[in-house]
């Protein structure tokens, strides 16, 4: 599904992440470590958020730098500390994503059912509590028709109910359509009871694979 070689990600000349080789099947993978270990810059560099050495292939197909719509077409992501302009609300924010995702216009209903978001639905960003935010994060994460989503600490913030919706939603598109996803959580994924396919351990921008 994903396939990672030599990619090194650098600020200032000092890599912060390096990863020769990473391969990652169709499923659900965890990734844990401590703040600043690199999981959040791994995510933003598969999403196509930063600038790197190396490539990032989906799928053996579509190459990050060579096929850069075509793969932003089919992998979503959704930020640990989601920040938007305070003059934007959601139905703003879903409308132009949505359009960048070519999202079905019925998806985006669904999904404002699904978490919760109809109550603040035109209201602007700024007035959000950190919840709503999460909230519209996960939203914009799930529009279109990704393969791969990218879930940065979906919990931080969450509601109970919510998370219930959010992992019966991974559930459905994991087994309905063949989605994968990828996790980071300082809570423990495996407690969820999402069906894991591989748990990984970053540390100083190594990832090591440590699935039981």
């Amino acid at each position: 599904m994903l396939t990672v070689t030599n990619l090194i990600k650098a600020y200032d000349g000092r890599p912060v992440l390096t990863v020769p080789s990473l391969q990652l099947p169709t499923g659900i993978h965890y990734f844990r470590g401590s703040n600043g270990s690199g999981k959040t810059t791994f995510f933003r560099t598969v999403a196509g958020l930063l600038p790197f050495a190396g490539q990032i292939t989906l799928n053996d197909q579509y190459e990050i730098s060579r096929d850069p719509v075509a793969y932003r077409l089919r992998v979503n992501y959704a930020e640990a500390e989601p920040l938007y302009p305070d003059f934007l609300t959601p139905r703003d924010l879903a409308g132009f994503v949505g359009q960048a995702k070519r999202a079905p216009a019925e998806q985006v209903s669904e999904l404002v059912e699904v978490l919760g978001i109809n109550p603040f639905w035109t209201q602007p960003t700024g007035t959000f509590s950190s919840g709503m935010l999460k909230k519209l994060s996960l939203l914009l994460a799930f529009l279109g028709q990704p393969r791969l989503i990218l879930l940065d600490e979906p919990l931080t913030t969450l509601d109970t109910a919510t998370a219930s919706q959010l992992f019966g939603l991974v559930r459905q598109l994991r087994a309905d359509q063949d989605v994968s996803f990828c996790l980071t959580s300082h809570q423990d994924v495996s407690l969820t009871g999402l069906p894991l396919t591989s748990i990984w351990q970053v540390n100083d921008g190594l990832l090591t694979d440590v699935t039981p």
